[in-house]
């Protein structure tokens, strides 16, 4: 009888602990290239128009923001700014949306039961399915080139993440390191040949 709860504690320390670290790491990454663009030929880049973050024809505070990062990992590599004659254009997107978990952990309960027979209390244990439904805000951002002459995506980068504590204060902050995170799965740099795979 220790020995299953003991077995079901065990269990639940470890869910849990899951569940900690999966929302201490940071937002999900994922990319995709065309394995036909020529990177080494992309010297230059100029913001899409309109910018999918200025959904509205207009810039925000967020929009400001996502600027300055891109900007500046833009340059990181190389690239420099050309509004009339880009060989890149970025594009970038971020919005918001409500999500639920549910979840089920087996968990073992102990039922008291009078047994007449033996004239004593019986402990029976029994076991059940505990849910849980956690409400959260995902975020979702992700980042296009696209070749300018040919109108084509050539690369992506998404993020994918819990949005939790997300202030006015620290609004820039989170922004500019996720950025960074897709940047550094882009790993071209201005007029380079690609790296060998």
């Amino acid at each position: 009888m220790n020995a299953t709860r003991r077995m079901a504690a065990w269990i639940v320390a470890l869910c849990a602990a899951l569940v900690l670290a999966a929302c201490a790491t940071g937002p999900r990454i994922s990319t995709e290239a065309d394995p036909r663009a020529n990177f080494s030929a992309y010297r230059t880049w100029a913001f899409h128009d309109p910018l999918a973050v200025e959904a509205y024809g207009y810039e925000t505070a967020t929009s400001e923001i996502v600027k300055h990062a891109v900007n500046r990992e833009m340059q990181a590599r190389g690239y420099r700014y050309d509004a009339e004659n880009p060989d890149l254009w970025v594009n970038v997107n971020a919005y918001m949306q409500q999500r639920t978990d549910v979840s089920s952990i087996p968990t073992v309960d102990h039922a008291f039961y009078y047994s007449y027979r033996h004239r004593a209390y019986f402990a029976v244990p029994y076991w059940h399915d505990r849910t849980h439904v956690r409400r959260y805000t995902e975020g979702t951002m992700n980042v296009d080139l696209v070749d300018a002459r040919q109108n084509r995506l050539v690369w992506e980068g998404i993020a994918v993440g819990r949005v939790a504590n997300l202030t006015v204060e620290n609004r820039e902050q989170r922004i500019t390191q996720t950025l960074a995170e897709i940047f550094a799965r882009y790993p071209h740099r201005a007029g380079v040949a690609a790296p060998p795979m």
